[in-house]
């Protein structure tokens, strides 16, 4: 099955916390609490708010970055970039049981996470994208094509979740590049009716598989 996830940004109209009802009444079962710019402080309230918000939809809680909030936020696992504690660590401090995502924009990085018993790879970004700083390289449909091929050929398994400016009309293609999931932010929430955008997605997502 195919992997949708939310990853939270706040906009004009948004909060976080809007943001993620929106995606958990849409039908996503899977957010990523990211605020970049946040204190510790602003993170644990709304991360608090965001357990109780998934809590209530049987959703997945992820928080990014922030390992060391893990266990007393009660989330389901981290996600953390390339300059975020390395996947290894994060493991030794958090045990097996917690899920444990890396960003990637190579093959490089995918081998990598691979070997750090990552539980998924985020990989992007698919195309430039405003909510990122210091983007990587975009990799397009060839990019993933040849990302996941490499990935076949070296038996590799981690689930590879595409990520970064992707909009409905790209899922079908990014999909038949073998891509385990697709994670979303600005489509949804710069859409004129989110929650609708989220059903289309969702049955754009089923459509294709």
């Amino acid at each position: 099955m195919m992997q949708l996830q939310f990853i939270s940004h706040q906009t004009e109209r948004y909060t976080y916390l809007d943001g993620i009802r929106l995606a958990l009444d849409g039908g996503i079962r899977w957010i990523q609490l990211r605020m970049k710019e946040a204190s510790t402080e602003e993170i644990l309230r709304t991360g608090a708010e965001t357990r109780k918000l998934c809590d209530s939809y049987d959703a997945v809680f992820i928080i990014d970055d922030h390992a060391e909030l893990v266990h007393e936020l009660g989330a389901d696992g981290v996600h953390l970039g390339k300059n975020d504690m390395p996947i290894a660590d994060a493991r030794q401090l958090l045990g097996q049981d917690v899920i444990i995502g890396g960003t990637a924009n190579t093959f490089e990085d995918i081998r990598h996470h691979h070997d750090a018993t990552a539980n998924y790879i985020g990989c992007g970004p698919y195309r430039f994208t405003t909510t990122k700083k210091n983007l990587s390289p975009t990799l397009g449909i060839d990019g993933y094509r040849c990302l996941m091929q490499q990935a076949r050929d070296a038996g590799i398994n981690t689930p590879v979740i595409a990520i970064g400016g992707i909009t409905a009309h790209d899922i079908p293609a990014i999909i038949r590049t073998g891509i385990a999931g697709i994670a979303l932010s600005s489509a949804i929430l710069r859409a004129e009716h989110p929650q609708t955008e989220i059903r289309n997605i969702i049955h754009t997502i089923n459509a294709t598989q």
